[in-house]
């Protein structure tokens, strides 16, 4: 356990050189003698004095500062200090990512100096060899990324400590017995940066809430909402708020709107849906062509602008899907009530209408505030039974209402034209250059308590693709009718830039171990390899892995007011029109879309694009918010079979252990290279592999082996696995 000690200046000051540094770069114009700095660092022992010489002149020698006349330095200000961001691995060793460089900064454990993970730094780099990766060190900390962690306190008799649960924070954090906040031993805390000194080996912080007893699952669900900083829970003024709103659809509100109530119309949504932001309707024209609508449920109608309720939804900008609950966007009286497209109800909605005919092709559009009334609502496995029987009689374990049900013809023959025209749409995007990715979603089949109980693979069939098709057409239509219009209108796109040429080179390589090629000429080329190879892994031992490899050579999607297009889905205007109940761009969509149509001017580019940058920014911490709780409950469901052997593909190879993917519930853990008891292994990197010292025995990427969980750390939401063996060598 680490005490705070009065001494030498190394006991004081962990990093005697930036100390140092700081004092000269905070007077940059002056020069200091090692008396005046020691004086300033309130260092009065010789020991210390002595250290603080020998560090002057290490400086002096590394370049980073001058000596004037004897013994007087001076900071030299240099075109080697940057500023930038900071990534942390969970190894300890940092990366600077600068726009002044062309490659990032490494930066050793050692030379992190205060840096926490995200931090906006200075950071001095070292003069290096051409051809090799810029090395410095952190000189200064410019802005905090994150002021508050999640951690299992330490309490001693005096003060405490709290071991963060981010692995990529490379401290743990001293809490002073006054800001202990009645927590205990051993507890999950919710704690706030308070300051970090010079003196200092651990930043000082504060107790801000008690989450729990670790491993019990509420305390790990609110952990990881805390972790991203994600509320669970809405301001008392916002929920009296959103109570207190007329919802009640007024005659003169109707008559603003173009009234839709008479048109065949109906939702499909996964069957535990409780809010449907999204309704199709569908009639036949006398002309043989199709009028079908895309309705989108008005949330601007209630949410509007400058009220507790659209800042408490601005700062969210997404709900959030846990694997047992959803923390959402709006209050439940709006996002499960009278926002909710339920039907047999009036409900008030934007609409994308269109006039189409059997291929798909658009000869007429309109956009506007409409009034609907959905005939009926779907889940996706009956309007997949539909499609695949083409008949309208839904059997009792499909059906929502568990009894055997009859649908109306009309419903039926509108989802099988709906179908086809979405098939020849998806088609036509493939022929155009998008990418198809299928990924196979993990889902849990839970007890009462929350606890999984059971694994299974959710995939993409063709009603969730007919819905997916509708819903692309209304986001680019809505983008390209404003963008197309007046091009200089400030509007909120979705954009996709291409993909990373070295990652892509990488996944080529990685592909050939198992017999599969991407061709890299030019973007055609990339494309159609990449939608080929995604096709032939289907099913595939290495299906997920390779699914996974090809998304992260792809670039983030992200909001912005400049538009680049769509580089996945091969749009040249794409936007976010159809989720307004849980995104808050679709919001400002809808509300400029409805500005534009009123003739209005064109908003602030400067203030739309911070809007954009927050709204990018919260849909990353709830992806995060989102893996976490399917790694913790694939460790949780992984911890009650710990007595079972299990195939897995080995998913990655490292120079610290080996990575493997069970087959049956992708579940991920690592076998150390230590643990692995036949042979002293090492890393062969261009083989993907590690291999036996003695035996040659190795063990590759893509490999299948048997494995047994060793530890299942429900707080770091961590897997070890001990290695059984190779499937052929266990098989035999």
């Amino acid at each position: 356990m680490k005490k705070k000690k009065s001494g030498s200046a190394k006991t004081k000051f962990p990093n005697l050189t930036q100390s140092i540094l700081n004092v000269l770069k905070n007077e940059a114009n002056q020069s200091f003698n090692y008396k005046q700095i020691c004086s300033k660092l309130s260092i009065t022992d010789s020991s210390g004095r002595n250290q603080v010489i020998k560090k002057l002149h290490q400086l002096k020698s590394k370049g980073q500062i001058e000596e004037l006349d004897r013994g007087k330095f001076k900071i030299i200000k240099a075109i080697d200090y940057y500023t930038g961001r900071i990534d942390i691995s969970t190894r300890g060793t940092g990366y600077v990512i600068t726009e002044e460089l062309q490659e990032d900064i490494m930066i050793p454990r050692r030379s992190l100096g205060q840096a926490l993970n995200g931090d906006q730094v200075e950071v001095y780099v070292y003069h290096r060899r051409r051809g090799q990766q810029p090395e410095g060190e952190i000189t200064k900390v410019i802005e905090r990324k994150k002021t508050e962690f999640v951690g299992t306190i330490e309490v001693l008799e005096k003060f405490a400590f709290v071991n963060v649960t981010d692995p990529k924070i490379p401290t743990d954090f001293f809490i002073p017995g006054r800001e202990i906040n009645g927590a205990k031993d051993g507890q999950v805390v919710l704690i706030e940066f308070v300051e970090w000194n010079d003196k200092q080996d651990s930043p000082n912080g504060r107790v801000k809430a008690v989450l729990g007893e670790p491993g019990e699952h509420d305390t790990e669900i609110h952990a990881i909402l805390a972790q991203y900083g994600l509320p669970y829970e809405f301001p008392a003024a916002v929920e009296n708020y959103a109570n207190d709103l007329d919802k009640s659809i007024t005659a003169q509100e109707i008559s603003k709107r173009r009234d839709m109530r008479e048109s065949l119309t109906y939702t499909i949504d996964p069957a535990d849906a409780k809010d449907f932001d999204d309704a199709l309707s569908f009639e036949k024209l006398e002309n043989g062509h199709y009028e079908i609508g895309i309705h989108i449920a008005d949330v601007s109608h209630y949410v509007k602008e400058g009220t507790p309720l659209d800042d408490e939804a601005y700062e969210r900008a997404t709900s959030v899907y846990l694997v047992d609950r959803v923390v959402p966007m709006l209050p439940e009286v709006l996002s499960n009530g009278v926002c909710s497209l339920n039907p047999h109800e009036d409900k008030l909605c934007f609409s994308s209408v269109f006039e189409m005919d059997d291929n798909g092709k658009v000869y007429k559009q309109w956009f506007g505030r409409t009034i609907i009334h959905s005939d009926q609502r779907f889940a996706y496995e009956e309007a997949q039974h539909i499609i695949e029987t083409g008949k309208g009689e839904i059997p009792s374990d499909i059906s929502l209402s568990r009894k055997q049900t009859t649908v109306d013809p009309a419903i039926v023959e509108a989802t099988l034209t709906l179908d086809s025209i979405a098939k020849k749409m998806r088609n036509e995007r493939m022929v155009q250059g998008a990418l198809s990715f299928d990924k196979t979603e993990v889902k849990f089949n839970l007890n009462e308590k929350s606890e999984p109980v059971g694994v299974y693979f959710k995939t993409s069939k063709d009603a969730n693709k007919l819905i997916e098709e509708f819903m692309l057409l209304a986001n680019r239509k809505v983008a390209a009718f404003i963008g197309k219009r007046d091009p200089k209108h400030t509007f909120v796109y979705r954009i996709h830039d291409e993909p990373n040429d070295e990652k892509l080179g990488a996944l080529a390589k990685i592909v050939t171990r198992f017999g599969h090629k991407l061709d890299l000429r030019d973007r055609k080329h990339i494309t159609q390899s990449l939608n080929k190879l995604l096709s032939d892994v289907k099913g595939n031992k290495e299906q997920n892995m390779v699914d996974t490899l090809a998304i992260r050579t792809m670039s983030k999607a992200e909001y912005s007011t400049n538009n680049i297009g769509h580089y996945g889905l091969a749009f040249d205007y794409y936007s976010h029109f159809t989720s307004p109940i849980r995104r808050y761009p679709d919001v400002m969509v809808h509300r400029l879309l409805q500005h534009y149509l009123d003739k209005g001017k064109s908003v602030s580019e400067e203030l739309y694009e911070e809007k954009c940058h927050h709204s990018t920014n919260m849909e990353i911490l709830a992806t995060k918010a989102e893996r976490d709780s399917i790694k913790y409950m694939q460790v949780k469901f992984m911890k009650d079979h710990e007595d079972e052997q299990f195939l897995g593909v080995i998913s990655g190879v490292t120079d610290w252990g080996i990575y493997v993917e069970i087959i049956s519930n992708k579940c991920e853990g690592m076998i150390r290279l230590g643990d692995l008891d036949d042979d002293s292994y090492e890393f062969v990197e261009e083989e993907f592999a590690v291999v036996g010292r003695k035996t040659k025995n190795a063990y590759r990427l893509g490999d299948e082996v048997y494995v047994k969980v060793k530890n299942a750390d429900l707080v770091k939401k961590h897997l070890d696995f001990w290695m059984i063996g190779s499937k052929e060598a266990v098989e035999k």
